[in-house]
């Protein structure tokens, strides 16, 4: 485990566990923030005893995007936003290509820069009382942390285009029925499910997942002719693993697989 003011690195039960803890920001990043974030993410995606990886924030919020305090509202600001983006750009990279699931705990409002790490997860269970906002058009700026790539796939490019452009909100029954979200769960049961989920994950065979989130990520850049090769290649690639010895063998045994993730 590791720990800073900022960001806390926890791992147990092959889950590795990010938690942004700055509740009396609302966990705004600093650029030392981001970095530990981005820190914290990349080392869990490279640890093999690591199955799943889940991130969240502490407080009642998730992360609310850069902290604004002392910005000067003009081009001297381009220096310190670059310090957040930077780190922050690594995150969402970390997240949509770590070779296992990763899920995001909404545990409270998201906006702005952390809208990416809300949506760049795998799994996304956000609690009854969050909210999500697209914030940048509030503050005169576009946007960042992946969030105008992530946003067009995952609502359809007219949504996304009404709930940037309009500054457009959800609430946590909203964002499932759009398709931003996976699920919605009462506050009360929420860190229960969040952890059954990553859970669920950690158990299935690692590397059939992380597969399949990099088919479906890099899909939309491919022609199907080369997308059908590339799914080719993988399948037959995964007869190597251990984990597809023991499906087979349970398959066919009708029990339940314990899979390695090897």
């Amino acid at each position: 485990m590791s720990e800073s003011p900022n960001v806390t690195v926890e791992i147990a039960d092959e889950i590795g566990r990010v938690t942004m803890n700055r509740p009396e920001n609302h966990n705004a990043m600093t650029p030392e923030m981001a970095g530990e974030i981005a820190l914290g993410l990349g080392d869990l995606a490279t640890d093999d005893e690591v199955r799943c990886i889940v991130l969240t924030g502490s407080g009642g919020t998730f992360n609310t995007g850069a902290d604004l305090a002392g910005l000067e509202g003009d081009e001297r600001d381009e220096a310190v936003i670059d310090s957040v983006a930077d780190p922050l750009h690594e995150s969402v990279r970390t997240m949509t290509t770590a070779p296992k699931p990763v899920v995001t705990g909404i545990n409270g409002v998201v906006a702005g820069g952390g809208l990416g790490l809300a949506l760049a997860s795998d799994v996304a269970i956000m609690s009854e009382d969050a909210r999500i906002q697209y914030a940048y058009p509030s503050i005169g700026l576009s946007g960042d942390g992946g969030i105008t790539w992530l946003l067009p796939r995952l609502l359809g490019l007219r949504r996304a285009q009404a709930f940037a452009l309009r500054n457009e909100g959800f609430d946590a029954h909203e964002a499932v029925e759009v398709g931003l979200v996976t699920e919605a769960v009462p506050t009360d049961a929420f860190d229960d499910r969040l952890a059954e989920a990553a859970t669920e994950l950690a158990a299935g065979p690692t590397k059939a997942l992380g597969t399949i989130k990099r088919l479906l990520f890099d899909g939309a850049d491919r022609s199907l002719d080369d997308h059908l090769a590339q799914e080719r290649d993988e399948l037959t690639g995964l007869t190597a693993t251990d984990d597809y010895a023991i499906g087979i063998d349970t398959f066919f045994d009708d029990e339940e697989p314990d899979f390695s993730g090897r």
